[in-house]
């Protein structure tokens, strides 16, 4: 699924509807150049899960923890480079009861896993002021109903 996105009011919006479609226990990787907007999605999201407090880019701290009606864990793995995750005991977040949002999965590569929804965004033209395409893919069948669910109330803006 391919959306454009053109602000970042329609980024907030993205991810106010995919939270519609996130339950317990869900996993959303987040991938894109700095700057792109994935905590701006991040926001989103967390509003459509009912947290109405200040959401930030994890980067120094690595995990934000936002408590609404569901728990959403906010990773940010821009800091790490091929580490070993399961020292970290970040298993217990990703089987907990909360939703995981991690941006910059491919620090972890091989150690999360492959059942998830996966966002990439990318700009157009390399203009940060620009517009961006946003792909929402889907890996296992859990998520593949949720990214058929999605489809049905999102504007592509095609």
């Amino acid at each position: 699924m391919h959306i454009s996105v053109k602000s970042d009011d329609e980024m907030r919006k993205l991810g106010y509807d995919l939270a519609r479609v996130l339950e317990k226990g869900d996993i959303v990787y987040l991938r894109g150049v700095l700057g792109a907007g994935k905590t701006t999605l991040v926001r989103g999201i967390s509003r459509g899960l009912g947290y109405s407090g200040r959401v930030n880019s994890p980067t120094f701290t690595l995990l934000n923890i936002y408590l609404a009606p569901i728990a959403i864990y906010h990773f940010d793995l821009y800091r790490l480079e091929n580490c070993d995750l399961h020292d970290l005991g970040w298993e217990e977040y990703l089987e907990g009861d909360g939703i995981s949002l991690i941006e910059w999965p491919e620090a972890g590569e091989g150690q999360f896993p492959r059942e998830a929804m996966f966002i990439d965004i990318k700009l157009c033209d390399d203009d940060y002021e620009r517009e961006r395409v946003v792909e929402i893919c889907a890996q296992g069948e859990k998520y593949q109903h949720k990214l058929e669910e999605l489809k049905a109330f999102v504007d592509t803006g095609y």
